[in-house]
């Protein structure tokens, strides 16, 4: 998957548990775990600004866009025309 979740980054940079900013944030754990493992297939953007809210960071600190191999493979294709 091209978008990365950094929740597990910015929880151990604050030392907090899972539960504890589940609890902050207003969702259960399951659905934090959901996230943190990159299992979810939407944020809502409420969401994301109570997880940067508690977090302290901004959404790039939480998510971040990396290309697969065929997509960096296309962009240099298309270069190359």
């Amino acid at each position: 998957m091209p978008i990365v979740v950094r929740i597990d980054v910015q929880l151990a940079k604050r030392k907090m548990s899972v539960g504890e900013f589940a609890e902050k944030v207003g969702l259960t754990p399951a659905n934090v775990a959901v996230l943190k493992n990159g299992r979810a297939k939407a944020v809502r953007f409420s969401t994301l600004e109570a997880m940067c809210r508690v977090l302290d960071c901004q959404p790039g600190d939480l998510l971040e866009f990396v290309a697969t191999e065929e997509e960096t493979q296309e962009e240099e294709e298309v270069g190359d025309a």
